[in-house]
């Protein structure tokens, strides 16, 4: 009887996706010569055949574990990444293929023959081994992880950024506030930073236009937009800026609340951008301009990624991008 992927994993004393790397000759993995050898030795020896590896036949019905990092109740209050899941099982019901939910707290509901993982969130370099051990069919949605090895799914955070400060910029309000996120892992081993803020900074100070005062940190939450904008407003006063970007719109929500309980007009006096174009966007007042992240399709790709690599027995890691637009409504001035 052929061995497994695992058998060797077992036998060398290494994980599973450790073995499935060197077995595909990826030489950017960091490990030693011996080790190669070893599992080479190993897998002849086991009568391991990369036959095992063939694609999938078109009848069998794949098994999808999707991997959430944010819980039930924080999914309901940041819309954004319900959205990718929605587009994800869209797209497995169009392929029929099976998928299982579950959290990054409990993966023990993966069950053992599952064909694949879709990741959505951020996740710690242990959380993303503890994921890869499991099966090697993995994707990442919102965390690039190309440099690890892994497919990834990520947005166009670059050019939706220069989109936002681009637009300002035109309307003559080149001193621009920024309300954005901060966060850790489930597993609190590693902080995320936005890529929002990054980009923001990096583009303003080669502009010579970054005001650190007028920058201000979340947790992107709703009441935290809240609470930073009356922030800002208290220790800025005269001086606020007549133009904010805010990196989700749960926090843009929060803080055109605070705008408009401290009489500030917007957007005669303040103009705000929010991010992400949720169905939050459309029911605030006024409503929301917003850079739109197509999240079905973030969510679509992913599963797209599985099926191609599965059914042609690809092991070399891809990265999609999806672009973004900037949808503009009565919170931003337009002339």
């Amino acid at each position: 009887m052929a061995a497994t992927l695992k058998d060797i994993a077992q036998a060398v004393g290494v994980s599973l996706a450790t073995v499935s790397r060197v077995l595909n000759y990826d030489r950017t993995l960091s490990v030693s010569d011996h080790t190669r050898k070893q599992i080479f030795e190993v897998a002849e020896n086991l009568n391991y055949s990369k036959l095992k590896r063939r694609p999938i036949l078109a009848n069998k019905q794949l098994k999808i574990a999707v991997v959430q990092w944010y819980s039930k109740t924080k999914e309901l209050d940041d819309l954004y990444y319900m959205s990718i899941r929605l587009g994800l099982e869209k797209r497995s019901e169009q392929r029929h293929f099976i998928t299982m939910r579950t959290f990054q707290n409990d993966l023990s509901k993966i069950d053992d023959d599952v064909d694949a993982i879709i990741a959505i969130g951020k996740f710690s370099p242990q959380q993303v081994q503890a994921l890869a051990e499991m099966t090697p069919n993995l994707v990442f949605v919102d965390q690039d992880q190309l440099a690890n090895g892994y497919d990834s799914v990520v947005t166009d955070f670059q050019i939706a950024v220069q989109q936002v400060v681009d637009y300002f910029t035109q309307q003559g309000q080149t001193r621009i506030g920024l309300l954005h996120g901060t966060e850790w892992t489930t597993d609190e081993q590693s902080e995320v930073l936005d890529p929002r803020y990054l980009e923001f900074k990096r583009l303003m100070q080669a502009r010579g236009q970054y005001d650190e005062s007028c920058v201000f940190a979340g947790d992107y939450t709703n009441q935290s937009g809240y609470a930073q904008m009356t922030h800002a407003i208290e220790t800025l006063g005269d001086q606020l800026p007549a133009a904010f970007f805010v990196t989700n719109d749960p926090m843009a929500a929060g803080a055109l609340k605070a705008l408009r309980e401290a009489d500030i007009d917007v957007p005669q006096r303040v103009s705000l951008i929010g991010f992400n174009d949720t169905t939050i966007a459309r029911y605030v007042f006024p409503e929301l301009s917003t850079v739109h992240v197509n999240t079905e399709l973030l969510g679509t790709t992913a599963v797209d990624l599985i099926e191609n690599r599965i059914q042609t027995g690809r092991t070399t890691p891809q990265r999609v991008t999806v672009g973004t637009s900037l949808v503009l409504r009565e919170s931003t001035l337009q002339q």
